[in-house]
This record gives structure tokens, sequence and C-alpha cells, in this order.
């Protein structure tokens, strides 16, 4: 499935273009700036664009007004229509950040509620009480998220609102032809809300759009690429628990691994490479009791929620090595925009400091290092292993870290082995194992080497090995 296969790019868009916090009510085609960074996101190599709020709410995004109008700070529903049609045509596709657990104080159906009370249609799209009273003075209690009563917890119970929401979803896909949803929350959506948004999923996966059967036999551009799997894609926000109970065929694709994220930098910072080597086999490895075995997780080193990697690791030549490990391990890798050419922002600063706008991309040496590792991840051979391979531990020290990523041959390709070798610190390091004797293809360096059970690496060096 084309998500597996693709290095996804975050952009938090009311942050990114530089809209104002507070709604202002003035229209301004801001969304039209990630379209004039394809160029940069199609060199780049990401195979997908994940875009925070789009959706026409009162300050942050995710206090929803209206989920059927872009948020008018961005422009208007043709302008994201005009910008996933250029992401489109570079290959990229586009995900959609989908806030169905709450909405704000200004949406509509709440509105109703405030203004009409107990005459309202909608008192039940929501979890309240006229029996008390909210921190606003409403005449009635309700339920927030997690005890924010700007954010209006929905009631996923009720059908009319499921019915509305998946009518929601088939719409974005129809109007502006996205390909799949980040659920907000998704560890509080009510579990029959999410068997049904599957069920949708698969609807809008199968469809095949008007015109898209006649395209020219042979046509291998972007566009007919994109076409040839039209898979309509579910990743849930979680933080902790069983992924699986969310991650399964009759819910979501994937999930963000937050256990991973944080076991990625704090080893570096602690020079304890088996922390991070622990988790992955616990949720990967090849053990019976391993959890997440064929599962594909979102995995990160930072987002719009958490301190940017250049700002939390203590060490900042780890930042090449952290992004190595990153890109090797299993799961599908998610860039946080900005943060492949080392920007900084820190949580205890404010969530908007997380969120700043950039006036165009500043391209540095690691971000042709990210460049590289995303090309061993997507092209040719050994990509295949770094996408769908099992994990395994061959040598792991405090500060070094050699795993193993294998995939068996199957209709999709002949099997593949790849070592990803990685050393945290400025000292060089040999590793010495005997998996590492023979033939291999240096992914990152681009040319042959033998070797005869022995691995020289330089400081912060990593390197991905294909066996041959």
């Amino acid at each position: 499935m084309w998500a597996y296969e693709s290095v996804f790019y975050q952009i938090y868009p009311i942050g990114f273009c530089d809209a104002p916090q507070v709604n202002d009510g003035v229209c301004v085609p801001r969304i039209r700036k990630v379209a004039a960074w394809a160029d940069y996101l199609q060199e780049l190599g990401v195979g997908a664009v994940l875009l925070n709020p789009v959706f026409e709410s009162s300050s942050h995004g995710y206090d929803t007004r209206d989920f059927t109008k872009v948020d008018c700070r961005l422009g208007t529903n043709e302008d994201l229509a005009e910008v996933v049609r250029t992401l489109h045509e570079h290959g990229i596709r586009v995900v959609l950040d989908a806030v169905f657990n709450h909405v704000g104080r200004d949406f509509w159906a709440f509105r109703d509620v405030r203004e009409r009370r107990w005459d309202s249609p909608y008192k039940d799209w929501f979890h309240l009480s006229f029996d008390g009273d909210s921190a606003f003075g409403d005449g009635f209690w309700y339920e927030g998220w997690e005890g924010v009563y700007d954010l209006v917890k929905l009631n996923l119970q009720n059908s009319a609102v499921v019915d509305y929401l998946l009518e929601v979803v088939r719409g974005w896909r129809h109007e502006f032809g996205i390909d799949g949803l980040r659920l907000d929350v998704a560890y509080l959506l009510d579990r029959d809300f999410l068997r049904r948004l599957r069920g949708v999923a698969n609807e809008l996966s199968a469809e095949v759009p008007a015109g898209e059967a006649d395209a020219p036999a042979g046509d291998d551009g972007p566009a007919a690429r994109l076409a040839a799997d039209r898979t309509f894609v579910l990743i849930g926000e979680t933080l902790h628990g069983d992924y699986s109970q969310l991650v399964n065929p009759e819910m979501l694709d994937s999930c963000t691994n937050y256990e991973c994220y944080k076991g990625l930098y704090s080893s570096f910072n602690s020079q304890n490479m088996f922390e991070i080597a622990h988790s992955l086999h616990r949720q990967f490895g090849g053990d019976p009791w391993c959890i997440y075995r064929g599962l594909h997780l979102l995995s990160f080193a930072d987002n719009h929620d958490v301190t940017r990697l250049a700002s939390i690791l203590t060490d900042c030549s780890c930042v090449e090595p952290a992004y190595g490990l990153l890109l090797g391990m299993p799961g599908i890798p998610c860039l946080y925009y900005g943060s492949e050419w080392g920007a900084e922002g820190e949580k205890s600063s404010g969530d908007w400091a997380l969120r700043p706008a950039f006036d165009e991309p500043a391209p540095n040496e690691l971000t042709a290092w990210i460049r590289r590792l995303i090309a061993a991840r997507t092209e040719g051979p050994g990509a295949r292993a770094l996408s769908y391979g099992a994990y395994r531990n061959v040598v792991i020290t405090n500060k070094q870290l050699l795993f193993e990523r294998a995939v068996e041959a199957s209709a999709e390709g002949p099997a593949e082995r790849v070592f990803v070798a990685v050393n945290a610190v400025a000292e060089p390091f040999d590793f010495s194992a005997v998996e590492l004797a023979g033939a291999f293809s240096d992914l990152l360096a681009g040319e042959d080497v033998e070797l005869s059970g022995t691995l020289h690496l330089e400081p912060y060096e990593v390197r991905y090995l294909l066996q041959r």
C-alpha cells in the first residue's frame, strides 16, 4: 500500500502560512504557499503531505466551526483543491487532519444549542446536561476534550452525528481529491465510529474518478502512479496503550508511534541505544511475544506538539544519525516541516513556537543527508526491505546499534536484507558480526563493498548495507 512505501511531510498550515492566530474573518489564499513548495518537496523525495487542520475554526484549527469550509485565513475551498492538484501533479499525496472528537464553541450545531437549548434539534449531538452550567454560563453543562471546554466533545454514539461526519469525509474526497485522514486524538474516538469510517475509507478506495479510466495507456507520470493505488488511508493520533487495538483491518491503517519517538531522542541523549533497540524489538521483532509485527506505525522525530529534534538533542551532532535511525527503522517515517534543515523550537515556549512560518525552504547539508536517506528508503534495491522488512537486533552497545531489516521473496519482489548501522558518538567504532561477511551495496554511498565480518563507522556515521 502506498502509505507503507512513502515518507510523509507534516505541515501545520496556520503557522506555516503565517495566518493570524485568532480568526479575523479576512479571506486570504495563504494555503497556496504549500503548492509553491511542491518542487522542493518532490526533490526531497516525500510521497505524502500531512496537513494539520485546514477547516474553519476560531483559533488553532482544532476548535472547528465548519467542516465543509476551508478556514478563511487560509483561503477558499478552491484554493485547497488547487494545492491538492499541484501536489498530485508532483507525485505527492495529501492527507488531512480530521478533528472528529470535538468541535469549537462556535461550531454551527453547538451555537444552535446555545441559542435554543432544549428546543435545539442538535442537543443530542453533544454530551451535555441541562441540570448544570458551564464555565461560560451557557445554562447547561457539557463535556469538553480532557477538561478543555473551548473544545466541545461530539457524541459519536449519535447516528446523526456519525452520518454527518461520514458525509463530510466523502465530501473531502470528492471536492479536494485527498488521499486519507489523520484522525486527531484517535485514542478517544468511539470504536464503532472508527469501524464505520473504515467502511467509508474502503468505499472511497474502490471508486474510480470520472475520466481517470480514460488516461493514456502506458502513462507512467506522477498522476498515473498515484492512480495505480487509490487506497484512502486512515492514520490515528495515539499516545500510549496497545496500538493494535486501533490499527487493524477493522479500523486504522496506522497510528503515531510515540513509544519509539521517545526512545529515539532519549537513546541519543543518554547514550543508551538499548532503549530504542528494546522498543523496536518489542514492537517489531521476530519473537512470538513481539506485539506489532506486520504493522506500519507512523514514526517521527518531532511534530507540531513536541519540541523539535534540533532543540531536544543535547548533542547537536546527533541530528544526522537520529534521522538515519528514523529512516531505517520499521514504520512510516514522517518529517516535520523545517526540521529537515535543523529548525529549532521548544515546547516550553508554547505550541506556537513549534509552528512557525518560513518564507521559503532553507535546505542545507542536513537536508541533503535526509534526501539520501529518503532515496534509500523509497527507490531501488533495498527499499522493499526498509519499507516492509522484519526487524532484528544484531549488535547493541550503549553508543552504537546494528540491526537488520529483511523481507522474503514474493510477487512484489526478490528477498532483500539491509543492515542499518548507527554510531551515536564522536568516536569511531568497529562493528564485528558474522552477518557482516560478504558482498554488500552501500545504499547511502552508492558503492559496492566487501566485508570480512567487520564494519568501520566514523563518528556519528550511519550506513545502510544491502546484502548482495
